[in-house]
C-alpha cells in the first residue's frame, strides 16, 4: 500500500504518541517497521490512530498510540490507555473465558448439550447440539438473525433464538456465529446465576486487575473512549457499536466488552502462563487452546486458530498461538511458545465505518512473531 502523498505520511507521523519501554537494537528496529507501517494505514484512511502493544510473560516490551482517536467532531490525540469497543474479542475474553471458567468449577460439561443447562433451546432440531460446538462454531446456527427479533427487548430475544432452525447439522458446516456466542452468554447466566457481565468481572477481570474493562462503561470511562460511527444523530462513545448487543442492553455473548490495551496485555500474560494466572487452571487452559479441526481450518474453544478469519494472524506466530479480530479494527494474538502478546486496537469505523485494518495489523503480527529481544 503506498502513501497518498509524502506530506501526507509526515503529517501521520506528527501523531504518534512515543512511550519507550525498553532500549534495545532490535527493538529500535521493530519500532521503526511499526511506526511505517500503522502510519501508512493512517495516511490510506484506513483508520483514524490506533494502540500497538506487545508484551511477554512479564512486562511489555512495546507500546505505541498512533494518530488519533476522534478526528468529529472535534480532534483528539490517541493514548496508551484510551478505551476501545472491542466488538468480537468479547467472544473469547469474556464469553468463552467465563464458559471454560465454569468447566473449571465443575458447573458445565463441555459435551453435554447445550438444552441440558437451557431446555427452551432444544426447540425446532437444537437437541444435539453442545456447549463445545458453539465454542468451535459448529453448532449449526446462522451467523446472524433478523434484527427484527430484538426490536422487543431481551426476553423476546431469547425465544426467537430458541425458535430457530439448524442450517446444518452439527460439525457439519463451520459458519461463524454471533448468535451462538449470545447462546454461551446466557448460558454463562443461567449456570453462574450472574449476568454475564457481573460474572466476567468477578472471575476474570477483578482477579487480574483490569480495572478498564467491562460491560457499559461509565461516564468516566466512556470519555476516554474511541468512538466509532453515529446511531441516530450522535456519536457512539462508550456505547456498544453491534446493534444486536445493543439491543440487548451493551451485555451480549458476542459483542459489548469495552477494554484498553494495558487491560488486554493482563489478560494476555494469564493466558502465556499456561493456567498459572489463577483465572484458568493447565488443565483448563489446555482444553481451551487445544487445536480442533473445523471446516475450512482449525480452532480452538472460543479462539481463531487457522481459518478464513486469521489475516490478522501474520505468518510468524507458532502453531501454539490463538487471537481473535474484531469487527471494530481490534487484534489480539497470544503465543504460548514464543511468549508473546500482540495487541493492535484501532478505531477503523471513525467516523463512517469504512476502513479495514486486519492485513495491516497481520504485517505487524509477522514481525511481531520474529522479534528477539537482546
Amino acid at each position: 500500500m503506498m502513501f497518498r502523498s509524502l506530506q501526507t505520511a509526515a503529517a501521520a507521523m506528527l501523531f504518534v504518541v512515543w512511550t519507550p519501554i525498553a532500549r534495545s537494537e532490535k527493538l529500535g528496529s521493530f519500532a521503526d517497521q511499526v511506526a511505517v507501517i500503522v502510519t501508512e494505514g493512517i495516511a490510506e484512511g484506513e483508520m483514524p490512530g490506533a494502540v500497538v502493544v506487545v508484551a511477554d510473560r512479564h512486562r511489555v516490551l512495546y507500546q505505541q498510540a498512533f494518530g488519533d482517536r476522534q478526528i468529529e467532531p472535534t480532534r483528539e490525540k490517541m493514548t496508551v490507555d484510551t478505551v476501545f469497543d472491542l466488538a468480537s474479542l468479547t467472544k473469547p475474553i469474556a464469553t468463552a473465558t467465563s464458559v471454560m471458567r465454569l468447566v473449571q468449577l465443575g458447573e458445565i460439561d463441555l459435551d453435554q448439550p447445550v438444552s441440558t443447562y437451557l431446555p427452551e433451546f432444544a426447540a425446532a432440531g437444537k437437541e444435539a447440539i453442545t456447549v463445545g460446538d458453539l465454542l468451535l462454531h459448529v453448532g449449526g446456527l446462522i451467523p446472524d438473525n433478523a434484527l427484527a427479533d430484538y426490536e422487543e427487548g431481551p426476553d423476546v430475544a431469547w425465544k426467537q433464538i430458541c425458535e430457530l432452525k439448524p442450517m446444518a447439522a452439527r460439525g457439519e458446516r463451520f459458519a461463524y456465529s454471533d448468535v451462538g456466542f449470545i447462546v454461551l452468554g446466557k448460558l454463562v447466566e443461567r449456570v453462574s446465576g450472574k449476568s454475564l457481565d457481573r460474572f466476567a468481572r468477578d472471575e476474570i477481570f477483578l482477579p487480574l486487575d483490569m480495572k478498564r474493562t467491562t460491560f457499559v462503561p461509565n461516564r468516566a470511562l466512556a470519555a476516554d473512549a474511541a468512538p466509532t460511527e453515529q446511531r441516530g444523530g450522535r456519536w457512539m462513545r462508550g456505547e456498544v457499536h453491534d446493534p444486536r448487543a445493543y439491543r440487548l442492553g451493551g451485555v451480549a455473548g458476542h459483542a459489548g466488552l469495552f477494554s484498553t490495551a494495558g487491560d488486554l496485555v493482563r489478560y494476555g500474560q494469564m493466558m502465556l502462563s499456561k493456567g498459572d494466572g489463577g483465572v484458568l487452571d493447565p488443565a483448563t487452559f489446555t482444553t481451551m487452546t487445544k487445536r480442533r479441526k473445523v471446516p475450512r481450518g482449525t480452532r480452538t474453544y472460543g479462539w481463531d486458530h487457522r481459518s478464513p478469519y486469521s489475516s490478522n494472524r501474520g505468518e510468524s506466530f507458532s502453531d501454539a498461538a490463538v487471537g481473535h479480530g474484531g469487527f471494530t479494527g481490534t487484534v489480539i494474538w497470544i503465543d504460548p511458545e514464543l511468549e508473546r502478546v500482540f495487541i493492535f486496537l484501532s478505531n477503523r469505523l471513525h467516523p463512517d465505518g469504512k476502513g479495514t485494518v486486519n492485513r495491516l495489523a497481520g504485517r505487524i503480527a509477522t514481525l511481531v512473531g520474529t522479534l528477539e529481544m537482546d
